[in-house]
């Protein structure tokens, strides 16, 4: 395993880090609130001085992703939530939805350097880099932590195939990024053509899933992946080492794990939201909701890195769903455990029977004092929808952050 690090911080003592960061919050909060329109509305009654440790941070409200569209169709371009002005920004995108994203003018502002670095991206090294470049920000948030490292970037974007084989067989790049379907796509085409491109021997991608199996078929043809979680907003969330033991949590963000639909932590290794505060001057997005289901692993990386780890992308936690007509949200199912001690955990299941649309609330907790009428009445008046309530045996319900789970077939 490499035995060097991007730098002295991915190597301090957790508790080092930990204080740096809720020294840090403090700060990032009186900016946000004095600079951002928006946070100067969500934090209005906030003290910043008051939020120095994750108890407190956990008390403040959710930013989600999943409303930007509506928040940036109103407040154009971004909501309101950039402390830098858009004139002194140094670009705007445009990502899928559509979601406009900003960038600010310091070098490697989505701070990628380390994630090329554990992949093992050194200085002089030629990446071929396979990320759009196109109105949406991914090739140059790839482009910049590539030359953080000291890389020089073949920008090469997505499509023309068979060109890009051609320039990676003259240029001879040491590396690839971009998502590992494409660079499969490259080494067919380059087989099909009879073109040589070899000089790949190492990989970062992201941006789609990275099964086993795909792994394996990188490996058999020497090419040693790692794959990195992402976001145009946040920028570095988190990335693998040569461990591979587990994603370690990036730098210079809080990241927490919530469950679904709330802005609760979860228990160590439960699976919940992926939740991240990022200190960013231009865009401090403050508990800003990922969409992004996973959870903490236990203990450090074996390669030495010592911030927390993640289990990689395990999902969507926006799980919204229409039953009888009427939308039913997994902050309602958190609404209703919240109203009953009885119940410590909670899933609705919806299924289809004669035709019918049927919820049943699956629980855990304490059988014996819950008042299964009073929690069907308050699932009746927090849904608008009658459903039934049941109890199954403590640790019964996966740990796959699941809130809400429809069985129905929608084929």
């Amino acid at each position: 395993m490499l035995k060097t690090y991007y730098d002295g911080l991915e190597t301090r003592k957790p508790a080092d880090r930990e204080a740096g960061l809720m020294a840090a919050l403090p700060r990032i909060l009186h900016h946000a609130k004095s600079k951002s329109a928006r946070y100067g509305q969500l934090l209005a009654d906030i003290d910043p001085q008051s939020i120095t440790s994750r108890e407190a941070l956990a008390k403040l409200p959710v930013t989600r992703k999943s409303d930007l569209i509506d928040a940036q169709a109103k407040e154009p371009p971004l909501a309101g939530l950039n402390a830098t002005p858009v004139p002194a920004l140094a670009r705007l995108f445009q990502s899928p939805g559509p979601i406009y994203d900003p960038q600010g003018k310091s070098d490697d502002w989505w701070r990628m350097g380390r994630a090329f670095f554990a992949a093992g991206f050194r200085p002089g090294d030629i990446v071929h880099n396979c990320l759009s470049y196109h109105l949406t920000p991914g090739g140059f948030i790839f482009d910049s932590g590539a030359r953080a490292c000291g890389c020089v970037v073949v920008p090469a974007g997505v499509g023309q195939s068979e060109a890009q084989v051609k320039a990676i067989s003259d240029l001879k790049p040491a590396g690839y990024s971009g998502t590992p379907s494409f660079l499969k796509i490259l080494i067919e085409k380059a087989e099909e053509l009879g073109a040589d491109i070899s000089s790949i021997k190492r990989a970062l991608v992201s941006g789609e899933a990275l099964p086993p199996a795909l792994r394996d078929w990188f490996a058999e043809r020497d090419i040693e992946m790692l794959q990195c979680y992402a976001s145009a907003d946040l920028g570095l969330i988190a990335y693998e080492s040569d461990a591979l033991d587990g994603m370690i949590v990036a730098e210079d963000i809080i990241l927490e794990v919530v469950r679904p639909g709330t802005g609760e932590p979860v228990a160590m290794g439960e699976v919940g939201e992926v939740v991240v505060t990022a200190l960013n001057m231009d865009y401090p997005l403050i508990r800003f909701a990922t969409g992004d289901l996973s959870a903490f692993a236990a203990g450090v990386s074996a390669c030495g890195r010592t911030n927390d780890r993640i289990k990689g992308w395990m999902g969507r936690a926006d799980q919204t769903t229409k039953v009888k007509g009427m939308f039913v949200h997994p902050q309602q199912v958190a609404e209703i455990v919240k109203r009953h001690d009885a119940i410590v955990k909670a899933r609705l299941v919806v299924t289809r029977e004669s035709d019918n649309d049927v919820m049943t609330l699956l629980c855990e907790g304490d059988q014996a004092v819950a008042d299964i009428d009073a929690i069907a009445e308050t699932m009746a008046s927090v849904c608008k929808l009658r459903g039934v309530v049941a109890f199954n045996l403590d640790g019964s319900l996966p740990n796959d952050g699941k809130v809400i789970d429809d069985r129905r077939d929608h084929s």
